[in-house]
């Protein structure tokens, strides 16, 4: 376990596979994309995952993904394109909700799967 800090400077604990989703995926788009991000969905315990509705193998469980947005979904294609771009390691790159979020998730073996998802 290891801690992180939220918008509001509250400090959280986080899982160590979490680290990597950040360090790798979400600090290099963050600096690329030049403005904050918000992190909408990160690390989801069992039991609220399972209440919003989200897949039993999902990264959220592990720590290991993030649904994300830049404000709108102008800032969020962007999001969407700088990730792919930049070639950053990740599992998979969900378009979602017709851009609501940009959901990105890592894996010991990432796929670099990119997908739409509207429902």
């Amino acid at each position: 376990m290891g801690s992180a800090f939220r918008g509001d400077g509250a400090e959280v604990v986080v899982q160590d596979s979490g680290y990597k989703t950040v360090s790798l995926v979400l600090d290099p788009l963050r600096e690329a994309y030049g403005k904050p991000i918000n992190v909408n969905s990160g690390y989801r315990c069992p039991k609220l995952n399972k209440a919003v509705g989200g897949s039993s193998t999902s990264r959220h469980v592990l720590g290991r993904a993030a649904d994300n947005t830049g404000g709108s979904k102008v800032e969020n294609k962007k999001l969407f394109d700088l990730v792919k771009s930049l070639k950053l390691p990740f599992d998979q790159l969900i378009w979602e909700k017709g851009g609501v979020w940009v959901h990105v998730s890592c894996s010991p073996r990432n796929r670099r799967q990119v997908l739409s998802i509207s429902k």
